[in-house]
């Protein structure tokens, strides 16, 4: 098996191409190898898949970032599915990348069909649902089932979703004779080409409804609540979308159904920061204890742990805690609990107190020398780098 190509490479982009760029790239490669500019041309029909599949995860932020990391080992069953890496059909290109060149079925809009697997009637799909789903720490590090409630389009119990009553409820689009859409054509840039529309009248269906369904009015939809079981992975972040297929709103009259875009939410934790894949925790010393050295208690997400704090540990410094970070969403090995150290200065001191910091001041051990005026300062450097 051929070992597939660099994506950027596929496109004529350099890794720090912007959206748009990407999106003009694709463009130009897709009409540049469009099966209805290159009939019979087998080798221009694999590099209009290639540009498709290689534009399908550069468009996706959460892809581009996966690949741009791990290469197309990192997409091996990546979330979202979209066309799973390859082996998708010319049709699933048509469906899913119409929007940039403004076609119905998701063509070009200015070509015409393939093979002739693009005519007949128009395939109904429901539309996408957006929900925001709020997760902890603890969730993010285990993995979690959410259970949500939904307000959404199902298909109508009445009439099984066909959206029509009794038998014989269907006539012939007299329009488009039963095609589901009209052929027009025109000249372009391009040569004389063949476009396509759908039938105004039966709306790509190919027929019409004569006995609606009293409950839905035809539709084949009514709108319901739902209760939908969402399995989130381990490793998710602020901003990520993950694909519930399916899950969306109900068709029209059948067909395929929407599905359920989950955007992740964040909920701020007490204690511990997130940056990437490590935590961070901020651990606040006494004088003595950073002085003299003792056992604390640090928090993770499985709980506490005790940590060893060595005599005359200096506030800046960064203990690190291997593997009490967060997993990855790959599942490549978790990050690191960082545990930085700061130490509290009394703010009232009594009499006796003053007396006894003002005789250990005299001692060459609490003084300062340029050494560790030094070193102090390259931590705090490390925190801005």
């Amino acid at each position: 098996m051929a070992e597939k190509r660099d994506y950027y490479e596929v496109l004529g982009v350099d890794r720090n191409a912007s959206d748009e760029d990407i999106k003009k790239a694709y463009r130009k490669k897709a009409i540049q190898y469009h099966p209805d500019k290159n009939p019979g041309d087998k080798e221009a029909e694999e590099k209009f898949k290639e540009a498709a599949e290689a534009y399908e995860v550069l468009s996706n932020h959460e892809k581009r970032q996966r690949y741009d990391q791990f290469g197309h080992a990192g997409l091996n069953g990546a979330a979202g599915g979209g066309f799973s890496g390859g082996g998708f059909s010319m049709e699933d290109i048509f469906s899913q990348f119409g929007d940039i060149f403004g076609g119905h079925f998701g063509g070009f809009g200015g070509f015409g069909g393939f093979g002739g697997s693009r005519g007949g009637q128009r395939v109904n799909r429901g539309s996408d649902l957006r929900v925001k789903v709020k997760l902890t720490l603890k969730d993010i590090a285990n993995g979690v089932e959410k259970k949500i409630k939904v307000r959404k389009q199902v298909a109508c119990e009445h009439c099984h979703g066909t959206g029509t009553e009794g038998g014989n409820a269907y006539k012939t689009c007299p329009t488009c004779q039963g095609k589901g859409v009209i052929n027009r054509i025109s000249n372009t840039i391009l040569g004389r080409m063949q476009t396509q529309s759908v039938c105004p009248d039966c709306q790509g269906e190919g027929k019409i409804i004569v006995n609606k369904c009293p409950e839905c009015h035809g539709d084949g939809v009514v709108v319901k609540e739902e209760i939908i079981t969402i399995n989130i992975p381990a490793g998710v972040s602020e901003g990520m979308q993950l694909t519930v297929s399916g899950k969306g709103n109900a068709a029209r009259r059948g067909g395929v159904n929407g599905d359920l875009l989950v955007l992740i939410e964040e909920v701020p934790d007490k204690e511990l920061i997130r940056e990437d894949n490590d935590l961070i925790y901020n651990l606040l010393l006494s004088f003595p204890t950073a002085a003299l050295g003792g056992t604390v208690e640090i928090p993770t997400i499985d709980g506490k742990v005790k940590v060893k704090i060595d005599p005359g540990t200096q506030p800046g410094k960064v203990l690190r805690l291997r593997g009490k970070g967060l997993p990855t969403v790959n599942r490549y090995g978790n990050g690191d609990l960082l545990v930085n150290i700061s130490v509290y200065i009394p703010e009232n001191l009594s009499r006796d107190e003053k007396k006894q910091i003002e005789a250990m001041g005299q001692s060459e051990n609490f003084k300062t020398s340029p050494s560790l005026s030094q070193k102090i300062f390259s931590h705090f450097r490390n925190l801005f780098d």
